[in-house]
């Protein structure tokens, strides 16, 4: 079959696979599930580098306003 559409055994049975999982005929993660993952991971990111900013600066001006400082 995979050579009648022109593609690998491996990437049409992982395409069958999917389409199981994306149905729910099959256990696993939806293409819709993983793709709201990746991006709820991506703004975890950067909200993580945003409160290591905001912690820094933090720091900083206590440091700068601190009793020896002012």
């Amino acid at each position: 079959m995979s050579k009648q559409v022109g593609v690998g055994r491996s990437s049409l049975w992982r395409w069958v696979a999917q389409a199981e999982i994306d149905g729910v005929e099959a256990p696993g993660v939806a293409i819709e599930d993983n793709e709201e993952i990746r991006r709820l991971r991506a703004e975890n990111r950067r909200l993580c580098e945003d409160v290591a900013i905001l912690m820094a600066a933090t720091t900083f001006v206590v440091w700068e306003l601190g009793p020896r400082n002012g």
